[in-house]
């Protein structure tokens, strides 16, 4: 069993309706489901203007390999309707495989760790109150220590 970690996203429709049915649908293949709350954040890389979006993270154990995961995961967002017309558009439900256990994973369509996780405090912030002790395999850091120093970036002007 590998700790997996997914961040959750969603700024059209029923933004806490469509959290609340990835969690749900999670639970069928992660065991010992931690769930972040609910946190209101603005849109980051947008191209246009957008609405605010609700993000969350989940961690929990499972044997599934990485790429079956992603593919649960593309499944869960096309059953909330969820269309990508051109990058960063606004969605329905965004789920993002963050990390699977101490997998580093680069092939067409799946990047382990997610490339861009360490610099998202959207991503960070609720990942470290479920899974601050969480270490990237890459960076060899815990969330906790991520978020810290995304901290630390955003205080000295830093991007």
């Amino acid at each position: 069993m590998d700790r997996v970690a997914i961040a959750l996203g969603s700024n059209v429709g029923d933004r806490r309706g469509h959290l609340d049915h990835a969690v749900s649908a999670l639970r069928a293949f992660l065991v010992n489901l931690a769930v972040s709350r609910y946190y209101d954040t603005v849109p980051v890389g947008a191209s246009g203007p957008q609405a605010m979006y609700l993000n969350a993270a989940v961690v929990g154990d499972s044997s599934l390999a990485p790429r079956v995961l992603l593919d649960a995961l593309l499944a869960i967002e096309h059953e909330r309707g969820r269309e990508r017309p051109y990058v960063n558009a606004p969605r329905t439900l965004d789920l993002d495989l963050i990390l699977v256990g101490d997998a580093v994973v680069e092939e067409p369509g799946l990047s382990l760790p997610h490339p861009r996780f360490r610099e998202r405090r959207f991503v960070l912030e609720p990942l470290a109150a479920v899974a601050p002790d969480l270490r990237d395999p890459v960076s060899g850091k815990t969330v906790a220590e991520l978020l810290a120093a995304s901290a630390s970036a955003a205080g000295s002007g830093a991007a």
